[in-house]
């Protein structure tokens, strides 16, 4: 069974909205906070979004008012609400959960945001 299964990424027009979302396998135990990575090509990957397990959440200052990050902790499941999506948001996707004992990469989705 794969660890993550990410989901909802493709291409979009600027100004346009996606959904990413990311299941955790039921094996994965003791998740304490789940969040979305992504990377550029050239460029490092960097944290977009994260959210404890009591619903605390960050983003990055670029995408703050436009993402919103939110989970369903019955279901480890987390999810991406992208709004207003700009070209500078293309990247692959990465979903990324910290447990107690190890932490998991997704598999990446790609986001394009082109006209």
């Amino acid at each position: 069974q794969v660890p993550l299964v990410e989901s909802g990424g493709g291409l979009v027009q600027p100004g346009g909205s996606l959904r990413l979302s990311c299941a955790a396998s039921g094996s994965i135990y003791s998740i304490s906070s789940m969040g979305w990575y992504r990377q550029a090509p050239g460029k490092q990957r960097d944290l977009v979004a994260a959210i404890t397990s009591g619903g605390r959440t960050t983003y990055v200052d670029s995408v703050k008012g436009r993402f919103t990050i939110s989970r369903d902790n019955a279901k480890n499941t987390v999810y991406l609400q992208m709004n207003s999506l700009k070209p500078e948001d293309t990247a692959v996707y990465y979903c990324y959960v910290v447990a107690f004992n190890q932490d998991y990469w997704g598999q990446g989705t790609q986001v394009t945001v082109s006209s």
